[in-house]
């Protein structure tokens, strides 16, 4: 079987030290609920009762480490839940990085079960928060969500549609015109 966007973002987050990720299951995240499965606990999904929970412990994670936390929530209803936990970690200075499921791409703007402008929804909790919209995207929005929360030291967001998730992997996006990755980052 081919690596999935969601199995690449998590190799991804451990290559940058994240060995821990505070969450909550949900329809939203499965395409990353499975990748935590074949990643064999590294990094370890640790499921709180919900998901402000899982926000605070990513928060907590960052203030008693000194290592950037991260939390992982569904779409709709769910991902509204970080957010208290998500405002602690700005306010208190702490790098946490979010990662949120989204509705699949098809289904964005129809009013479909449970969708929320999560662009909107996290902007002022976050000093960084983009859509991975391709499969091509996951390196550099991970890449740029972790240097984010540790350079600015506050909350990163990343929002990956459920199709997204489960799409295969494109470890080296192509270098072409409009696509090109440098050192800082995709430009």
């Amino acid at each position: 079987m081919k690596q999935q966007v969601s199995d690449y973002m998590l190799e991804r987050l451990r290559e940058w030290g994240i060995h821990r990720v505070y969450g909550y299951p949900g329809d939203g995240i499965n395409g990353l609920i499975g990748a935590f499965d074949r990643a064999a606990g590294d990094p370890e999904f640790i499921q709180p009762r919900h998901e402000e929970m899982a926000a605070f412990m990513a928060c907590a994670h960052a203030k008693f480490t000194g290592e950037v936390g991260c939390c992982t929530a569904t779409s709709g209803p769910g991902a509204i839940h970080l957010l208290n936990g998500l405002y602690d970690a700005k306010l208190d200075h702490q790098p946490v990085v979010a990662i949120i499921g989204q509705q699949k791409r098809i289904s964005l703007g129809a009013h479909y079960q449970q969708e929320v402008d999560l662009v909107s929804l996290f902007k002022d909790v976050s000093e960084f928060v983009e859509v991975c919209m391709a499969p091509a995207q996951a390196r550099h929005l991970v890449d740029r969500a972790m240097k984010t929360a540790l350079t600015a030291r506050g909350v990163a967001t990343i929002i990956v549609p459920e199709d997204v998730q489960e799409s295969p992997a494109e470890p080296s996006p192509p270098k072409e015109h409009g696509a090109v990755y440098s050192s800082v980052g995709w430009s």
